[in-house]
């Protein structure tokens, strides 16, 4: 018998999880895109998804598509996975392959009231604890829901402990859940580049009105914590249309951020940095303007903001057709692995 192909197999595997921690085949509950040509070569990002209602299991797989085939990124993507193998992000407690985090450059996160077990958290925890680069999206203001003697209950979007006073949103991202300050399901968000922030790297190919999202803007506090600089303000939009007018009155007196740039600071005291917006659903990502967001900020997350070319591509990978955000929605018996083809 030739044991060479099965051979090369293996040391292509062993190749794959020397590099990322995590080996992506079939049967595995993620999805690993190699990343082709491009600046991000030699970059891996792992993208984590988990919410009930804004459909990141459909996002987070286009993102990593979109990373990997036009800008060279390696892309891990995960997904919260039910009883039954399938993907369920009804299912809170379960988001298998974390530890990929360990060789990960980025981390992008889109989940929302995750209560995670300790060992799944444990990988979430290091990664943050070694200061490296964080990508919050949509409702990872609200990432997780820990409650009890749970030794990550620190993380919850609703701590009130004197450490980590609000949770991962709040200390690491800059916010917690707060508000709807849009009229959700009524009125869609426009982007405005926030005053001086025109200049900045992640807004390269981006001028006002080029992002647009149904999605509502999230209500925040004002000013957001110290070390943060907004860089896209979101005005209320009357409906649900990218050229509907603005909402008037106070609602846009001032306008609220829906992405800023930030310096976190860990317990360990090794500060990262790190990028968040409240815009991000799956729908939202029909917008190119949010996607070359999403683009510019991993670029500048993993140190290659010189290298961001306004004019490359954020195109569409594939057949992307997003479900509309709302609970219940999700399409029941998708597994990670029909995500798999580009």
């Amino acid at each position: 018998m030739n044991t060479r192909p099965r051979l090369r197999r293996l040391a292509l595997a062993a190749t794959l999880f020397g590099l990322f921690g995590t080996l992506a085949t079939a049967a595995d509950p993620w999805v690993f895109y190699k990343g082709g040509e491009g600046p991000g070569k030699g970059k891996h990002i792992v993208l984590i998804s988990g919410d009930e209602e804004y459909r990141s299991e459909e996002a987070l797989p286009q993102l990593g598509k979109i990373l990997a085939t036009h800008h060279g990124f390696d892309c891990t993507v995960l997904f919260a996975i039910g009883k039954d193998g399938s993907i369920n992000p009804n299912q809170s407690d379960n988001i298998p392959g974390l530890e990929a985090l360990k060789k990960a450059d980025l981390m992008i996160i889109f989940t929302r009231f995750r209560h995670l077990p300790a060992d799944q958290m444990d990988h979430i925890a290091e990664y943050i604890e070694a200061g490296k680069p964080v990508i919050g999206m949509r409702t990872a203001t609200h990432a997780f829901n820990i409650k009890g003697n749970h030794p990550y209950a620190g993380y919850s979007w609703d701590n009130k402990g004197k450490e980590w006073h609000d949770g991962f949103g709040r200390q690491i991202l800059g916010e917690t859940w707060i508000s709807h300050h849009g009229n959700h399901g009524k009125e869609s968000t426009r982007g405005i580049i926030a005053s001086g922030a025109e200049q900045s790297a992640i807004l390269k190919g981006i001028k006002n009105g080029d992002i647009w999202g149904p999605t509502d803007v999230y209500g925040v506090r004002l000013p957001l914590p110290e070390g943060s600089v907004p860089l896209v303000m979101g005005q209320v939009l009357e409906g649900m249309k990218s050229d509907d007018k603005p909402v008037e009155g106070k609602k846009n007196e001032p306008m609220m951020p829906v992405a800023w740039i930030r310096r976190y600071t860990p317990k360990s005291g090794k500060q990262g940095k790190a990028f968040c917006t409240t815009m991000g659903a799956s729908q939202d990502l029909q917008s190119e303007g949010v996607r070359r967001l999403l683009v510019n900020a991993s670029y500048w997350a993993v140190g290659l903001e010189n290298k961001i070319d306004p004019t490359s591509s954020v195109a569409i990978v594939g057949d992307y057709k997003p479900h509309p955000f709302g609970f219940g929605t999700y399409v029941k018996g998708v597994k990670p692995e029909d995500h798999a083809s580009k």
